[in-house]
């Protein structure tokens, strides 16, 4: 069997979502790294500024949620 004989079965959307949730997973670290840092510099605003992280979170998280339904919708059946 040499090399060209390779048959690689599966979907490229599982990789793609991978990679695509490398960017929700980075704004998740810095939207509560800006949470954290404000409160440690002001610590009475806390709760005012709490609503808008967890705002931030999910909009984060529904961008992420769709990448993968997206991954999935758009899916080429073999």
């Amino acid at each position: 069997m040499n090399l060209a004989e390779v048959n690689i079965v599966g979907n490229l959307s599982a990789i793609g979502y991978g990679l695509a949730a490398i960017g929700p997973g980075i704004g998740v670290g810095l939207i509560f790294a800006a949470y954290i840092q404000s409160t440690a510099r002001q610590p009475e605003s806390s709760r005012m500024t709490l609503p808008y992280v967890w705002i931030g979170f999910a909009v984060v998280e529904l961008l992420a949620l769709l990448g993968i339904a997206f991954g999935y919708a758009f899916t080429v059946p073999s």
